[in-house]
């Protein structure tokens, strides 16, 4: 199955399972954010992105100019461990990451959870790419896709057993919206795909044409 279709089927067993009246609160919400127009604020293709540093699982810092110096750099910001949409992202681009490498490149996540978090989710996922800690959001509002998760939507997510404060270590219930990234060696974006509904995201197959047009 495609990553597309792994979120599509989530997607359905979830309408299945939930309230319809909750299920329009969260799609309104989403729709809310889409005519916000985050999206016209966010790094994007040909554009020399904001250079980084970060602890990873470790609490070892990574910087992004230094990944660079060996080769293109994919760099995925997303939720958090807590987001079921973001696991099945980060497990098709761990599937994927044999056919990055063979192109020279490096895979990098990225979420404002606390190290620790970081670590859990490296752990459940069997993770062996860099995940990093993005505490407040401060990279993230470097690249344009930070957004304060609604009022009316923070009781939903209790219900589900998500404290968003916990995972972020703060209580601002900032987020980033899922964006991927590839940067190649030169330092410049050469896809963007970042989008205001979080149940979409960068399918891996685009990632690695991006990186065979680096290579041409």
């Amino acid at each position: 199955m495609t990553l597309a279709e792994q979120l599509q089927a989530y997607r359905q067993g979830f309408r299945e399972k939930v309230a319809e009246n909750i299920q329009d609160t969260m799609g309104a919400a989403t729709a809310a954010l889409k005519e916000s127009g985050i999206l016209d604020g966010v790094a994007s293709e040909g554009q020399q992105p904001p250079d980084f540093e970060l602890p990873n699982a470790q609490g070892q810092p990574v910087r992004l100019s230094e990944k660079l110096k060996a080769g293109p750099v994919v760099v995925t910001f997303y939720r958090g461990q807590w987001c079921p949409y973001c696991n099945l992202e980060l497990k098709a681009l761990q599937n994927a990451l044999p056919e990055f490498e063979k192109r020279g490149a490096q895979l990098i996540a990225v979420s404002p959870q606390t190290p620790d978090n970081s670590l859990s989710t490296t752990e459940k996922n069997e993770l062996t790419f860099e995940v990093l800690s993005d505490v407040g959001n401060q990279v993230a509002q470097q690249y344009g896709l930070v957004f304060t998760l609604p009022e009316e939507l923070r009781p939903i997510y209790a219900s589900f057993g998500i404290d968003v404060p916990a995972h972020n270590g703060d209580d601002t219930f900032e987020l980033p919206i899922p964006a991927t990234y590839v940067i190649g060696k030169d330092g410049a974006i050469a896809l963007a795909v970042a989008d205001a509904d979080y149940t979409q995201r960068a399918e891996p197959e685009a990632i690695i044409a991006a990186l065979d047009k680096l290579s041409n």
